[in-house]
């Protein structure tokens, strides 16, 4: 007798990105993969969720009960910051440090800059109460919590109608009974309100990026349950009942119930998604070290991946002029954020970034975007700005009816009509010529940013391989790379929906962090010890989460240490010796730290003191990766795969030339072919400049080497 149980066999990563959504199926039990990709809904996101669902599960007659879970990675909660559309908070700290959120930090971004403001509190100051209570630095109770103050902020909660609230009193990381005590009275009077504490969200010294991440937090804890619960309940309506989990900013995902009650870790879920898919494919492939671009409708994004990992900062800023980048002053522009988020460079170049000419005459580019509505003027949505869509149109790069799978015909004269009567005329050249100096603009700014992730942290780009993904990136990357001195670059199958399906290959995650503050020389070694093991109780949390992504459920656990000179300002993130911890581990982990110190920084003092500031943890439960499919044709005739020709203007040669366009489902492993030459493929266009070959490998996957 047949079992009537159902099998569920597939999973959906989808990706809502600034001009499109796109969604990535998966087949787990054969690795097949399908995509679909429609235009993103701004005023709901959600609307174009389900659609981008709905389109890819009718397109291959899968029924919806068979998913397994649901992976989504969305930017509603960056938006919602840089936006200003938080919910009304109100923040509550220890009585003298009101104003804690409006001194912030004297660090600016740049320094020479008189012009420089800070960005404006997410909280303004009617809205920070205190409370009467004090602790010191080692968690003892100076002064217990008064109970009248207490009542007399929440009478003030209720009279001001605030949606949440965010606790951070001092040296609660150290002891946070004080703030459980705030929580639990204010939820007996207001049992909807969202309350995020310092304590669970960041249990860690440094009091203003603690309160920082929790404001943030809370901020935007209704607007992301609110989104949550949309989602969800489209995907309820349309039958499937399958978890539904969320992009981390760290590379991992977790539940949708533990993205509503900490959203901040999910600040970066799209881009994250994008680096982690380089990562897992650049592993299966055998390249270690990668540089992972992607280029979308609004940004593109760079970040670094040595020895098969992908670099995770804490040093990081969301908001206003906003920057990444580990070091004392990393992301010191925007609000600061304390939870872990790969390093990523983002800048305003995608293929809806804007040109336009600035006051002196100078053409610019970005970082102002078209986004989704009206979308680049070649659209004949509404757009009349021109963007590099509509530049790489007139240079021939793009097929006017084959764009987005044949469901948007570009028009090329409402291209350029938007280039010549916005900048064209004002600069005195042509359409053409202005189109070239677009995509050239463009492309310098996006090889600062592969610099940027490279070069300036001391690393040398030719060691690497470039893995260029994005509806846009594959019609630029090949550029980019030689400029930057790179010599090979891979162009995945599907690149214009990679970041979904990175979505689908990577681990669910859990980061906990505790304060330690000891020096090494001085303290007992069961202090680590006994913290670790309070961490792993933490980061065992994961088996709570109802989700089959593998046969063996079992938890990993990294753990790491932040550590620092004695009497020095910030820390290095130094992986913990996996071996029983005891004097050689000890030994072991100061000669790492030492090393770290001298790679970061340029020297090494091994008689000075150090210090052990926060213990970390990450705990990981792997999800079951689909292998790699094979291409089935075997054929190596080339000619097979040519749809024709057209004319395509290459800088290099300073004119258009007739240059071969290729079908890229016709190609067969093995296949060589030089540039110039146009790969096509319904979700991107891959540019294969003159002096570079290209190589078809097993798994379909283009791989671009100058000649």
């Amino acid at each position: 007798m047949k079992s009537s149980k159902k099998i569920n066999n597939y999973r959906i990563g989808v990706d809502i990105g600034g001009t499109f959504t796109d969604a990535t199926l998966i087949n787990s039990n054969t690795g097949e993969i399908f995509t679909s990709k429609v235009l993103t809904t701004p005023l709901d996101p959600s609307i174009g969720f389900i659609s981008a669902v709905e389109k890819i599960l009718k397109f291959k007659k899968i029924q919806p009960e068979s998913m397994e879970y649901v992976v989504h990675a969305t930017t509603v909660a960056t938006n919602a910051i840089i936006e200003g559309k938080t919910a009304k908070t109100a923040f509550i700290t220890t009585e003298g440090f009101r104003d804690m959120l409006e001194i912030a930090r004297q660090i600016r971004p740049s320094l020479y800059d008189l012009q420089f403001k800070k960005p404006k509190p997410l909280i303004p100051r009617q809205l920070c109460f205190e409370v009467i209570e004090r602790m010191n630095s080692k968690g003892e109770i100076i002064k217990p919590i008064d109970k009248k103050s207490i009542d007399k902020i929440i009478e003030l909660l209720i009279k001001n109608k605030v949606d949440a609230v965010a606790i951070c009193l001092l040296h609660s990381y150290r002891n946070p009974e004080h703030e459980i005590q705030l929580k639990k009275a204010i939820q007996i009077r207001l049992p909807k309100l969202m309350i995020s504490t310092s304590s669970e969200v960041v249990p860690e010294f440094r009091e203003y990026l603690r309160a920082s991440t929790t404001v943030i937090n809370s901020s935007i804890s209704p607007i992301i349950n609110k989104y949550i619960t949309s989602i969800s309940k489209k995907l309820f309506k349309y039958k499937i009942n399958a978890e539904l989990l969320v992009m981390q900013s760290n590379g991992g995902v977790y539940t949708a119930d533990a993205a509503i009650t900490s959203p901040v870790h999910m600040v970066e879920s799209g881009p994250a998604a994008g680096v982690v898919a380089s990562s897992v494919l650049g592993k299966s492939l055998g390249y270690k070290n990668i540089i992972s671009f992607d280029m979308g409708g609004t940004t593109a994004k760079a970040a670094l991946i040595r020895d098969g990992k992908p670099t995770v900062t804490k040093d990081y800023s969301v908001g206003n002029f906003a920057q990444t980048g580990a070091g004392a002053f990393g992301g010191s522009s925007g609000y600061p954020i304390r939870t872990p988020v790969i390093d990523l460079v983002e800048i305003g170049a995608g293929g809806g970034s804007i040109a336009w000419v600035d006051s002196g005459g100078a053409l610019r580019v970005g970082p102002q975007s078209s986004g989704a509505d009206p979308g680049p003027a070649c659209y004949g949505l509404g757009g009349t700005q021109p963007t590099i869509t509509d530049a790489n149109l007139i240079l021939g790069k793009l097929d006017p009816n084959y764009f987005a799978n044949e469901e948007i015909i570009l028009d090329i004269d409402l291209a350029e009509k938007s280039i010549f009567d916005n900048c064209a005329k004002q600069l005195g050249l042509s359409v053409l010529e202005v189109a070239n100096a677009i995509i050239e603009i463009a492309n310098n700014a996006m090889v600062n940013a592969l610099r940027l992730v490279s070069v300036q942290k001391g690393h040398d780009p030719r060691e690497f391989i470039m893995v260029g993904f994005g509806g846009a990136g594959p019609a630029h990357v090949a550029n980019l790379a030689e400029e930057v001195g790179i010599q090979k670059v891979l162009i995945p199958k599907g690149p214009g929906t990679a970041s979904a399906l990175g979505l689908l290959v990577t681990d669910i995650r859990m980061d906990v962090s505790k304060t330690l503050i000891v020096r090494t020389d001085t303290m007992d070694l069961s202090e680590v010890k006994e913290g670790f093991d309070s961490l792993e109780v933490e980061g065992r949390g994961l088996h709570s989460y109802n989700v089959n992504v593998d046969q063996k459920p079992n938890i990993l656990f990294e753990k790491f240490l932040e550590m620092r000179y004695w009497g020095q300002s910030f820390e290095l993130n130094i992986q913990a010796p996996d071996k029983k911890i005891d004097q050689n581990w000890l030994t072991e982990l100061l000669e790492s730290f030492h090393l770290a110190h001298e790679s970061s920084y340029g020297f090494r003092v091994d008689n000075d003191p150090v210090e052990i500031v926060n213990l970390r943890l990450t705990a990981v439960r792997k999800i079951s990766i689909p292998k790699n499919q094979e291409l089935k044709s075997n054929y190596k005739n080339k000619s097979i795969a040519i749809k024709g020709q057209r004319s395509v203007y290459f800088s290099e040669e300073h004119k258009k030339i007739n240059t071969p366009v290729y079908d890229r489902s016709k190609f067969s492993s093995g296949l060589l072919f030089s540039g110039p030459a146009i790969v096509e493929e319904p979700d991107s266009t891959s540019i294969i400049p003159p002096n570079w070959q290209v190589e078809v490998d097993l798994y379909g996957n283009l791989i671009l080497q100058k000649k």
